[in-house]
C-alpha cells in the first residue's frame, strides 16, 4: 500500500497528461511557456482571485509575497509553530522574524493565542508586528473571519498558506481566496500536485500583484534586462503547468472522493482514536487524515506495528518549529508554545488519496485497532 498513490490518478489522466507533455516538447518553450499563462488564468478563475502567478515551488510562493512587503529583521510575522518548516523559513528568507503561535486541537492557528502574542510583542518593543501567516494545515481552512478581525485591529497583512488545502472551502469560498494574499504548493503529494516542485501566489491587490510578478523574475521591470528591485528566479517550468491543467479540472471530483475516504476512516475509528475535527462550514481537502495517539509511546508502537503490516504511517510534525535547531536563537522553551509541543508527540497520519478502495480503508482501520488493543 502507498501512502499517496499517484499511479492510480495517472491511470485516469495519463492520456491527457502525456499529450500535454508532448505538446510542450514540440513547441520547446520549457520555461514560462503558453501553458503557464493558461494555468494561471484557470487558477484565478478556480479560486475567484483577480491574479494568480505560478512559481517554482511552494516555498517561493511564500517568500515572493513576503519580499513584496519589504520586511526588515525587526518586523514580526506571526506563524503557527505546528506546521512545515517553510511556513516560518520564508519569513527569514524575506528578511523578517517569525513569532510562533500555538494551535488548537483541529491543528489550526489558535486565534486567542495569536492576539496574546501580538500584544506581547508590542509590549516588549523588540519587534514590530507586520503580518500573519495562517496555515490551512492538513487541508482545512482557518478561521479567516477572526484572523481578519485581529489583522485589521493591529494593521497587519494576512498571508493564507494554502499549500495543503487547494480544493478546500469555507462557506462555499475556495481556499486560495482568503487574506491579502495566498500561497500554495504543487509538490506531488499535495491535493493539487505536479510531478516536481511548483507553486502559485494569489491576490486581488493590484499593487501587490505587480510586485509579485516582478519579484518572481529577478525583480524585472519593463523588460528582462531592467531590474527595479531585488527578486529571485521563481519561474515555473512549462511541463509542470501542462501536467497540472488536467489535474485541476478533476480537483473538485477528487475532493469529493477524499470526503468519502475520510468519512469511512472516521466511522471506523471513532471511539478508538481522536479523529480529525472539521469546523462547521468547512470542506477539508484532506491533504492528510491525522489522528491523535494517547501518547508518544503508543504512536511509536503504532508506526512500527503498521509498518510490519506493509501500511505506511507518517508523522507530521514530530518537532514544532519553536523547538527546531534553526530557531534556537529566538530563545523559546518547549512549554512556550504548549499545545503545539503536545500535538507533535501524538499525531500520526494514515494513507490518504482519492483512490483508496473501501477494502483498503477497512484493512488499515482493522490493523490499527488490533495494534492499539494489544497495548491496553
Amino acid at each position: 500500500m502507498k501512502f499517496i498513490d499517484l499511479r492510480r490518478q495517472y491511470e485516469k489522466l495519463g492520456n491527457e497528461i502525456n499529450a500535454n507533455i508532448q505538446k510542450v516538447l514540440e513547441h520547446e518553450q520549457f520555461i514560462m511557456g503558453p501553458e503557464v499563462e493558461e494555468l494561471e488564468g484557470e487558477l484565478a478563475n478556480y479560486t475567484g482571485r483577480k491574479y494568480a502567478y505560478t512559481c517554482a515551488s511552494g516555498t517561493d510562493a511564500l517568500v515572493i509575497p513576503l519580499m513584496a512587503y519589504e520586511l526588515e529583521k525587526t518586523d514580526a510575522v506571526f506563524v503557527p509553530s505546528f506546521t512545515f518548516f517553510a511556513s516560518a523559513e520564508s519569513v527569514n528568507l524575506a528578511g523578517g522574524t517569525p513569532v510562533f503561535v500555538d494551535s488548537n486541537n483541529d491543528f489550526l492557528i489558535d486565534c486567542e493565542d495569536l492576539e496574546r502574542r501580538i500584544k506581547k510583542t508590542i509590549a516588549e518593543g523588540k519587534y514590530v508586528p507586520r503580518g500573519i501567516i495562517a496555515v490551512n494545515l492538513f487541508g482545512q481552512v482557518c478561521d479567516f473571519d477572526e484572523i481578519g478581525r485581529i489583522a485589521r485591529k493591529y494593521n497587519l497583512f494576512v498571508l493564507e498558506d494554502a499549500a495543503q488545502s487547494m480544493g478546500a472551502a469555507h462557506c462555499g469560498r475556495k481556499s486560495g481566496s482568503f487574506g491579502d494574499v495566498s500561497a500554495t504548493s504543487f509538490f506531488p503529494a499535495k491535493p493539487l500536485g505536479c510531478y516536481g516542485d511548483g507553486g502559485a501566489v494569489f491576490t486581488d491587490d493590484d499593487e501587490l500583484a505587480a510586485k509579485i510578478k516582478s519579484i518572481r523574475v529577478h525583480g524585472q521591470g519593463s523588460d528582462r534586462y531592467s531590474n527595479v528591485r531585488i527578486g529571485l528566479n521563481g519561474r515555473m517550468d512549462t511541463l509542470q503547468a501542462a501536467i497540472l491543467q488536467p489535474k485541476l479540472r478533476i480537483l473538485d471530483a477528487e475532493i469529493g472522493l477524499r470526503q468519502n475516504v475520510a468519512k469511512h476512516y472516521t466511522r471506523l475509528l471513532s471511539g478508538s482514536f481522536t479523529t480529525p475535527q472539521v469546523s462547521e462550514g468547512n470542506v477539508s481537502a484532506w491533504a492528510q487524515y491525522t489522528l491523535l495517539a494517547d501518547s508518544e509511546a503508543q504512536r511509536e508502537q503504532i508506526v512500527e506495528g503498521m509498518k510490519s503490516k506493509g501500511i505506511p504511517i507518517m508523522v507530521y510534525y514530530a518537532t514544532p518549529l519553536h523547538m527546531q535547531a534553526a530557531y534556537r536563537y529566538l530563545g523559546y522553551a518547549k512549554a512556550d508554545v504548549e499545545n503545539a509541543a503536545a500535538l507533535s508527540k501524538r499525531v500520526f497520519s494514515l494513507p490518504m488519496h482519492p483512490y483508496l478502495e473501501e477494502e483498503e480503508i477497512v484493512d488499515v482501520c482493522n490493523q490499527l485497532k488490533l495494534i492499539a488493543d494489544k497495548q491496553k
